[in-house]
């Protein structure tokens, strides 16, 4: 493995580590997942151009469209939750609560 792979590989596994241990607010779980998605956009370009083939050049930017849809849709919830609960702790959502 060189040392841009694991460089890659372990940003995504501290990204999956933070959201699995850490999970006290929102906010902390979207950046999480926003690290992960950063880190999977810069596999997924650098693959593409080692390749060198036009064929997976548009995956980068598909994953980048969907990461951005993702990060408007965190907020959004994030707004929601601020809004009604006052808080963003994840340990006073009920999700059996309406």
């Amino acid at each position: 493995m060189t040392p841009l792979h694991f460089t890659f590989s372990s940003a995504f596994i501290l990204g999956l580590m933070g959201l699995a241990f850490h999970r006290t607010h929102l906010l902390s779980a979207l950046l999480c997942l926003e690290g992960m998605m950063l880190s999977l956009f810069i596999a997924t370009a650098l693959w593409s151009l080692q390749l060198e083939s036009t064929a997976y050049s548009a995956a980068p930017m598909l994953l980048l469209a969907f990461s951005a849809c993702e990060a408007s849709a965190g907020l959004a919830l994030l707004v929601a939750t601020a809004r009604t609960h006052g808080t963003d702790h994840l340990q006073n959502l009920n999700l059996l609560q309406c």
